[in-house]
């Protein structure tokens, strides 16, 4: 496995991490918790859950099922903001806040989270507020490091410019959709990372599935596939896509490789991305994700690989390392 420091912090991460939103939901307790045990096995040591996934909580609460000794060696990231029940238990309210992260770590069975994070912007709830209450929780050593999720570059910098004159703890990650059919944050998200020292950590790497290469051009999604269930996935279910598709999958099998170990590679080759998350069903899609670490994109697949995907996307060069000066 291969490990990168979490944003501009010192913390290792393992550069494909475990997404958690299918404990609870698509997999029962055990079935988790020996994915879990098999992810760490094999090295991956960056855990990705939100108290909301999961009939709000199962997914934590099999983290730390599974967890129990091995907590220690394991970077646990989690999320809050999202409808809990009641108007008061969700959103980035200091009242919020301080209840959700009493809720998670009694969920998740630990004293500490690693990464505590924003799910969604939210306007209701002024900025200082929610970084005053997220610098209180670092300060007390129930939480180690923040970061953000699914935010727009002017929020993410204004969440850095607020933390900055105020002296408080900034936040080091955001996650966003980011994947070869979805390169959108390129635009704006990226260049506002390379000039904060943000580090971008990309949920659905696979684009919901299609860029396992399991799907069929189609008029819609199947039912009952992720890609069909999730309102976040559909988009990416398009003709325009599926021509795209047809080209990656031809430079797969010119490699001799999968096209979901591309996938995951072509991400891993930004110096930006701290950790690629991906969630599972099972054990064998867990044990693919992780291959992808193993495949390494060279500058000339690069420049293919853009010409079959970027759009005008604003594609940073490649192994472009150069951190903007404050």
């Amino acid at each position: 496995m291969e490990y990168r420091n979490l944003g501009n912090s010192g913390l290792k991460v393992s550069a494909v991490g475990l997404g958690c939103n299918n404990f609870g939901f698509r997999l029962n307790e055990q079935e988790s918790v020996n994915i879990i045990h098999h992810a760490l096995d094999q090295g991956v040591n960056y855990l990705d859950t939100a108290d909301w996934y999961s009939q709000r909580g199962l997914s934590e609460q099999y983290i730390g099922k599974a967890l129990q000794e091995k907590r220690s060696d394991v970077i646990v990231a989690t999320k809050f903001g999202m409808d809990m029940g009641g108007i008061n238990n969700q959103g980035t309210s200091r009242y919020h806040i301080l209840n959700a992260v009493e809720a998670s770590l009694k969920r998740l069975n630990t004293d500490y989270i690693d990464l505590y994070q924003i799910h969604r912007p939210e306007s209701s709830t002024p900025i200082e507020e929610t970084l005053t209450a997220l610098d209180l929780l670092v300060r007390s050593g129930k939480v180690r490091y923040i970061g953000c999720s699914n935010f727009p570059a002017w929020q993410l910098a204004d969440l850095r410019w607020m933390a900055q004159v105020k002296n408080l703890v900034p936040v080091i990650t955001i996650q966003s959709q980011y994947n070869l059919l979805n390169r959108t944050l390129e635009k704006e998200i990226v260049p506002c990372c390379l000039a904060h020292q943000v580090g971008v950590i990309p949920w659905g790497p696979l684009a919901g599935g299609l860029l396992s290469g399991k799907y069929e051009r189609a008029a819609t999604a199947p039912v009952g596939s992720r890609v069909g269930m999730m309102a976040l996935y559909q988009g990416n279910f398009n003709q325009a896509n599926f021509d795209k598709l047809d080209a990656l999958k031809a430079f797969a099998r010119e490699r001799n490789s999968k096209l979901s170990d591309i996938a995951i590679a072509w991400l891993l080759a930004h110096p930006y991305v701290s950790s690629v998350i991906a969630g599972v069903s099972g054990i064998d899609q867990l044990t693919d994700n992780i291959a992808g670490v193993n495949y390494k994109i060279t500058p000339e697949d690069m420049i293919i690989l853009n010409q079959i995907t970027a759009d005008n996307t604003g594609e940073i060069a490649f192994g472009d390392k150069t951190q903007p000066k404050k």
